[in-house]
């Protein structure tokens, strides 16, 4: 019988070689529970251990490289990865749920990233000389073996903003991503490895905690990058805390959109609303969670949008027609809609619509149509958490002072976006939002990936920066003369 799974299945990279492992679990498609997609390897404690290993050599070497030969590998890597994208969106759409458009924006902005932090990277590594009387410059150096770990909601985009600076910065690194779709991402990653001296890109993938444990308790590893969980997050902080490494974190979001009075709710608005609550299903750290709406314009927005969902096609990702896929696993699967099951018994008003594809195989995967909610305060568990599936409450407010208590009152503080036709009032209320980045009548990403603000509260631990992440990956040191 002739495997149809891909080269990476069931395997590893460790020092330049695919390695297979013994222990395997299947990688599910989401569209359809009973097809396996490939395999992902449950790696052992002493395979991540030779990992770091194999890192820490060759930190020694890479991270002494040239600058611009760096460069010109990742400007290399990048050509070749473009040629191979077509023939894994497929994959990626498999393994992960998203819709055919959503999956092959990510791989192409993968690409963009390669190539935007390349020439990101030559400037920002010019030392930087500080006016005075004595004369001293700002440099930069390689941290050192750099570990990250990715999510599986959002796993190529993810991946590659935090592998590619790590690498250009002279770092070798750890990749840890999600068990639920491991396939596209190792794909990719080989054709860039294949790039860069053995040892500088390593793959381990299995049990979360294991390995988590493993990079956050040894010494050689000098940076963790985790996109995941705030919950997650907290316990790699832990275990990071006694060796002081350096974490840069993206962490959950619950976040709010502020519709003013006076906002425009054309059909381009609502689409833009609509897109920013249920782009990837409504599994995005950065999706609208809460709506709050001005009193006077609650019935229209609920009016407006139940119209806009009830337009949105679910299926399997696979077909053309559909616009929202499946939600990527069981486990986030029932969270939803037991949430959608309590709030229904609070009393919350459900609105569900949207259209089924091919309601005979419903049942198949992990489908849920698009829900709103009315109905609901803003002590309702639906308001609190961060939901993660395709269901939004929304929540009128009388006064400007309201809806920004409302906004704030939430451990998180990732996005939140205000919808006004006064750009100023939007200012004004963009600076009161406790939120990493506040979006102007959208609820989107930034078009230059060079652009990361991190989130504020329980949402994020990094800084802001307009170099497509080098910072979080380097150390910046003082020579004096």
């Amino acid at each position: 019988m002739i495997s149809t799974y891909p080269f990476v299945s069931g395997k590893c990279l460790i020092d330049g070689a695919w390695i297979e492992q013994g222990e395997k679990v299947g990688v599910i498609n989401p569209a359809n529970t009973s097809e396996v997609v490939g395999q992902v390897a449950i790696c052992s404690g002493d395979t991540v251990n030779e990992a770091i290993e194999v890192a820490e050599k060759a930190f020694d070497t890479w991270s002494r490289s040239d600058v611009s030969d760096r460069a010109d590998r990742m400007n290399a890597a990048a050509v070749e990865l473009e040629k191979i994208i077509e023939e894994n969106v497929t994959m990626f759409v498999r393994e992960n749920g998203k819709t055919l458009v959503e999956a092959k924006k990510d791989l192409v902005r993968c690409v963009e990233v390669m190539r935007g932090c390349a020439a990101e990277l030559l400037n920002w590594w010019k030392p930087e000389e500080v006016a005075g009387k004595q004369k001293v410059q700002i440099r930069r150096r390689a941290r050192g073996v750099t570990a990250i770990i990715t999510p599986w909601n959002s796993p190529m985009i993810l991946t590659f903003k935090r592998v590619i600076p790590a690498v250009l910065a002279g770092n070798a690194v750890i990749v840890k991503p999600a068990t639920n779709c491991p396939l596209t991402i190792m794909t990719c990653l080989k054709v860039v490895a294949e790039h860069f001296p053995p040892g500088v890109i390593n793959i381990v993938t299995g049990s979360g905690k294991v390995i988590g444990d493993l990079v956050c308790s040894d010494s050689r590893v000098r940076t963790v990058a985790f996109v995941g969980s705030t919950e997650t997050g907290k316990e790699i902080m832990k275990k990071s805390a006694p060796k002081l490494q350096n974490v840069y974190m993206e962490l959950g979001g619950n976040d709010p959109a502020l519709i003013m009075e006076d906002a425009n709710l054309d059909e381009a608005a609502i689409q833009r609303l609509r897109m920013g609550i249920l782009r990837a299903s409504g599994q995005v750290c950065s999706a609208v969670k809460r709506v709050y709406v001005h009193s006077s314009r609650h019935d229209e927005v609920v009016g407006k949008l139940t119209k806009e969902f009830s337009r949105v096609v679910v299926g399997d990702g696979i077909q053309p027609d559909v616009t929202m896929g499946p939600l990527n696993n069981k486990a986030q699967f029932d969270f939803v809609q037991g949430l959608i099951e309590r709030t229904a018994n609070a009393g919350g008003n459900i609105i569900t619509t949207g259209i089924q594809l091919n309601p005979e195989t419903w049942d198949a995967g992990y489908y849920m149509l698009p829900s709103l909610v009315t109905g609901v305060n803003q002590q309702s568990e639906l308001v609190r958490v961060e939901q993660f599936g395709p269901i939004i409450p929304i929540i009128p407010f009388n006064e400007e002072e309201e809806a920004i208590r409302l906004a704030n009152d939430s451990e998180f503080g990732l996005r939140a976006s205000v919808w006004t036709e006064n750009v100023e009032v939007a200012i004004k209320l963009a600076d009161r939002l406790e939120a990493g980045a506040v979006f102007h009548n959208n609820h989107t990403v930034f078009n230059d990936l060079a652009l990361d603000f991190p989130g504020l509260k329980e949402s994020g631990v990094s800084r802001e920066t307009k170099h497509c992440g080098l910072e979080f990956f380097a150390d910046s040191y003082g020579f004096a003369d």
